[in-house]
């Protein structure tokens, strides 16, 4: 097995533990939430390290893990900028109120979502040069919204296993009771300072996508779509996929679409210089 293969089998475990969480409950439900972000931890950390490197992985650690543990902590304690809420014991170990798999979700997504965005604001046929200042806010943008929008998913999912409560959910989105929109605010805000902070901390290797990237665009569409699926019929949750459906299409109906459009075109996928690891020309 090649280093390419790695991002590949990780997924298809990921996918496979996935398909057992609605077929299971309680406890086992519980060790196979930890497992699946575990799994897209390593998934997501593993390929930013082979395919970019030590500097790439240890950013995304940095701003995604780092930055994930200090804004839930500050959130647990003080309530900004997610609201008050506290966690439940069924998520394993806590660090200051936070259980320790909780930052690893926030890294899990980050990654692709990043990569997602960096595919769409590419273009076309050519070697990405520098962006404009335009071109670099609308890229953090759309970074932001890919991984905010998961949280419309996430977060009823979670609420509803009892995974973590709110102490006031009001107001909340409708078809949502439970979650206040101030949750969905705070991950906009650090979903912003993430993706503002991963660029120039990763280096440039990161501003250009290719070939070796298709297991996390992958990840992205099954997230989207096994998660529609997932809350409409397994989950018993319509109003979260109604609501997860239309956030996170965002930039994954765009994504299919322009992955579709390069298998037909080959040429059309920018493919970086082969350096050991994947970097821009």
């Amino acid at each position: 097995m090649t280093r390419r293969h790695v991002p590949w089998l990780l997924l298809a475990l990921l996918v496979l533990v996935q398909i057992c969480y609605p077929l299971s409950t309680g406890v086992t439900r519980a060790r196979l939430t930890v497992a699946t972000v575990v799994l897209g931890y390593l998934l997501a950390v593993g390929h930013a390290l082979l395919t970019r490197g030590p500097r790439t992985a240890a950013a995304l650690v940095a701003v995604a893990t780092g930055g994930g543990f200090a804004i839930e902590a500050l959130g647990v304690a003080t309530g900004f900028p997610f609201g008050s809420y506290d966690y439940s014991g069924e998520l394993g170990p806590k660090l200051a109120g936070v259980p320790l798999i909780i930052p690893l979700a926030w890294t899990w997504m980050a990654w692709p979502a990043w990569l997602a965005a960096v595919r769409l604001t590419t273009p076309a046929g050519r070697t990405p040069g520098a962006l404009t200042a335009a071109g670099r806010v609308g890229r953090v943008a759309l970074a932001t919204v890919g991984l905010a929008g998961w949280d419309l998913f996430l977060d009823p999912q979670m609420v509803a296993e009892g995974y973590w409560v709110w102490r006031d959910a009001t107001p909340a989105l409708p078809g949502l009771p439970g979650i206040p929109v101030s949750n969905y605010l705070g991950w906009l805000l650090f979903a912003v300072l993430l993706m503002s902070a991963l660029r120039p901390l990763a280096g440039p290797a990161v501003a250009v996508t290719g070939p070796r990237d298709d297991p996390m665009f992958a990840l992205y569409l099954w997230t989207y779509l096994s998660s529609v699926l997932a809350h409409a019929v397994f989950l018993r949750l319509p109003a979260s996929a109604l609501w997860g459906a239309a956030g996170m299409a965002v930039v994954a109906v765009p994504l299919a679409v322009t992955l579709l459009r390069a298998r037909r075109r080959p040429a059309d996928r920018p493919t970086p210089a082969r350096t050991g690891v994947d970097t821009p020309a």
